[in-house]
């Protein structure tokens, strides 16, 4: 009989099923042989000791971390006292504090040596064993120094600004000297340096720009008398200074009622000054010159008017070019019901009008006033090449070089801080350029 021969492939099933037998044999414990259950064992100690170790390390890696933030925030508190002790030498060297000077030097040295200990304990991994407790001293001291930094610099601060304000009121009690001084002086040169005197003997070639500073300062002098008696009169009969000078110069607040009077001259002013940059004042075609001599001829005129009187002038030349220079002026500077309510009518501005000459004492002033402008126009024009003459917008930013302040307040708050860059509200007299020398231009100042 033949032998029976096993089915192919059978021998892999039968292993197949004897693993899976195993292994639920494993699963269930059933017919566990002492081989699995050794194995068994050690499997799951392997585990248990890797799951223990990775919960250490874990913990390790968190202490160190919190080690290295504590450490970080000490050197940052210790830092901050080393600035604050920094500002403390500082200010104790101006004015010298010999104590001040040696405290703080002791807490910067302290510090320092803070540091170098931090570095050691970084190296040696010796961290606070406290780290919460650490981490909040550390942010306390850190804060603590920054606000002592900032009272020291405040101190410095306060002590810088009580020298500022010394200085401040030195420089104000010199002004007041100096503007005292250059009153005394100008009532010497107006009593005993009559302008004729002064100018007798200078001549075309030495003609410069200090006599045509002294002929303007006549000028500037000129118009504030004749300012005073308009606003006199103006006042004596009713009218609001206030909102006259506001109807002048719109938009301006004034530090003080007594500066009103610089509108009303800068109105003054800009009438009078009204085509100064032309030869002929805009009254007229007049004959055309050659340069050279009609710079002779205007510095002639210059030197024979400078002794006349401009009264006895006009009334022995009603029609020169003087003439209807005051005619003009004056028609146009005094206005109508201005006039009429000084002098209850409108006869002076006719008289005027026809080329006569009143013997009013306001129309004596404007007629000095007149003379000082004539005369500043002649000298102007005998230079080579001739003098010019500026304004200063409104808005535009102070300058030292072209402009002089009448209101000396404007560089102060109310809180006496200086104010840098004050703007200009009006011009109140005109600048003038000879060649490269600038005469200033006096300005009111708005904050």
């Amino acid at each position: 009989m033949d032998s029976v021969k096993p089915v192919p492939g059978t021998h892999n099933v039968r292993g197949v099923v004897r693993s899976v037998t195993k292994a639920l044999r494993l699963r269930t414990g059933r017919g566990v042989t002492p081989d699995d259950t050794i194995r068994k064992t050690k499997l799951q100690d392997r585990f248990k000791s890797d799951n223990f170790h990775s919960a250490d390390e874990d913990e390790e890696n968190a202490h160190y971390k919190m080690g290295v933030e504590v450490l970080l925030a000490k050197l940052f508190a210790s830092i901050a006292s080393v600035k604050a002790a920094y500002a403390e030498l500082q200010i104790a060297q101006s004015p010298y504090d010999a104590e001040g000077i040696q405290s703080a030097d002791e807490a910067a040295v302290g510090e320092l040596k803070r540091l170098s200990e931090l570095k050691h304990s970084y190296l040696k991994k010796q961290f606070d064993p406290c780290p919460e407790e650490g981490l909040l001293l550390a942010e306390i001291l850190e804060q603590q120094s920054v606000i002592k930094t900032y009272e020291i610099m405040a101190k410095k601060l306060e002590s810088q600004q009580k020298l500022k304000d010394s200085e401040i009121e030195f420089l104000r009690e010199k002004l007041a000297e100096l503007d005292k001084q250059n009153g005394m002086l100008d009532k010497r040169l107006s009593h005993n340096s009559p302008l004729s005197s002064v100018l007798d003997d200078v001549h075309l070639s030495g003609l410069s720009h200090n006599h045509f500073n002294r002929v303007l300062r006549r000028v500037v002098k000129s118009v504030q008398c004749f300012v005073k008696l308009m606003m006199g009169e103006m006042e004596s009969t009713g009218w609001d200074l206030g909102a006259a000078a506001s109807a002048i110069e719109p938009n301006v607040v004034y530090q003080k009622p007594k500066h009103l009077c610089f509108s009303f001259e800068s109105f003054v002013c800009r009438v009078m000054f009204d085509g100064f940059q032309y030869p002929n004042f805009l009254l007229g075609n007049e004959p055309m010159q050659e340069k050279k001599q009609r710079q002779l001829s205007f510095f002639n005129v210059f030197q024979d008017f400078k002794h006349l009187k401009p009264m006895e002038f006009l009334v022995r030349n009603p029609n020169s070019t003087f003439g209807r220079f005051c005619c003009t002026k004056y028609l146009h500077l005094v206005h109508p019901k201005l006039e009429t309510s000084f002098f209850g009518d409108l006869k002076q501005r006719n008289l005027v009008n026809s080329g006569g000459c009143p013997d009013s004492s306001f129309f004596c002033a404007f007629l000095e006033m007149a003379k000082q402008v004539w005369l500043l126009h002649c000298a102007a024009f005998s230079f080579d090449p001739e003098a010019s003459i500026f304004q200063i917008k409104k808005g535009c930013r102070f300058s030292e070089v072209f402009m002089e302040a009448v209101n000396h307040e404007a560089f102060f708050s109310s809180e006496n801080k200086v104010i840098t860059s004050p703007k200009i509200a009006f011009t109140v007299v005109p600048g003038f350029k000879i060649g490269k020398s600038v005469l200033q231009s006096q300005v009111y100042l708005s904050q």
